[in-house]
């Protein structure tokens, strides 16, 4: 009886609406718990995305059963952060904006505004909360696959060259979009990791190195998928951090050329055979073509305005 109302725990307050069935299931870390928050929401025990005190509230609960949960501001806190995740991965969006490349202290300050007036609110004067769980289903690790970001961070880390080898094969056979989120899907990965280490430091910059080479794999994608205004966004946010990247240089060079951006994709060759002189034989030819492109665009240019003069 104590266990299924929390009655040994502060700040928690339990009413159940209606009654569930059978044992209360045990949740060990990397279980997969489907239950409704309004609607319905799959967590997994131990991992992110999900506010710590939820796990407490359901192992409280039997398959079935809906309960209300007051719960008071010492298990409430970072619930504003918590729903910004959540509304992200609703809208579609990484939660944890892999492409952007800031340090612990530049993230305190990210968190001054959430992007959501309410949870501003909410992170500024926290409130005690109610939440209506209805326990749906219980699966166990071994039950299901996992997805990466239901991983902890031993897992993800085994799971970057998998997904880079699966990118690596889908690009080899022409499937550009489906490589792409393979390799985004790694990216995510690392990121959510590196977010825990410290700037600059030796861990966090392995992270960094594995990261920038799975997005320059993806740049590569969007080369093939025409997407050239992303793989010059890319790009350059690796050449502000790591100047000597001649991959970064040598793409963010492609794609200017595809937009007729003539200057800007000399300056990035030049750049490359600067750094590697033994891209010589790639940049030649990506520079004869680049020629012969800009003549026939003077050509064309001169014809169209022939006779207007």
């Amino acid at each position: 009886m104590q266990d299924t109302m929390l009655m040994g725990l502060e700040g928690i307050k339990k009413t159940i609406l209606h009654g569930g069935t059978g044992d209360i299931p045990k949740l060990i870390t990397g279980a997969k718990v489907l239950k409704v928050v309004g609607t319905p929401m799959e967590i997994v025990v131990g991992n992110m995305f999900k506010l710590d005190i939820w796990e407490t509230l359901m192992s409280s609960m039997r398959i079935g059963e809906v309960a209300e949960f007051w719960c008071d501001t010492t298990h409430t806190g970072v619930y504003p952060l918590v729903a910004k995740s959540m509304r992200r991965i609703a809208e579609g969006k990484d939660p944890v904006d892999w492409h952007i490349h800031t340090c612990g202290m530049a993230n305190m300050f990210a968190y001054s505004s959430l992007g959501y007036d309410d949870l501003d609110e909410l992170m500024k004067e926290p409130q005690p909360l109610y939440f209506v769980l209805e326990l749906l289903k219980v699966q166990q690790p071994s039950e299901y696959n996992r997805e990466t970001w239901a991983m902890s961070d031993e897992e993800r880390l085994k799971a970057v060259p998998v997904l880079h080898g699966q990118g690596n094969k889908l690009y080899k056979q022409g499937n550009y979009q489906e490589a792409t989120q393979k390799y985004k899907e790694a990216i995510i990965c690392i990121k959510n990791i590196q977010t825990k280490e410290k700037a600059w430091e030796v861990p966090w910059m392995k992270l960094e190195k594995m990261g920038n080479t799975l997005t320059l794999n993806y740049c590569q994608c969007l080369l093939r998928m025409e997407e050239y205004y992303e793989v010059i966004e890319h790009t350059s946010d690796i050449i502000n951090q790591h100047p000597g990247a001649v991959k970064a240089f040598y793409l963010r060079g492609k794609a200017h050329m595809e937009v007729w951006n003539e200057a800007e994709a000399r300056q990035d060759f030049s750049r490359v055979l600067d750094l590697d002189p033994g891209m010589k034989k790639a940049v030649k030819k990506d520079l004869a073509v680049l020629n012969m492109r800009m003549e026939e665009k003077n050509q064309e240019d001169k014809d169209k305005y022939k006779g207007m003069f």
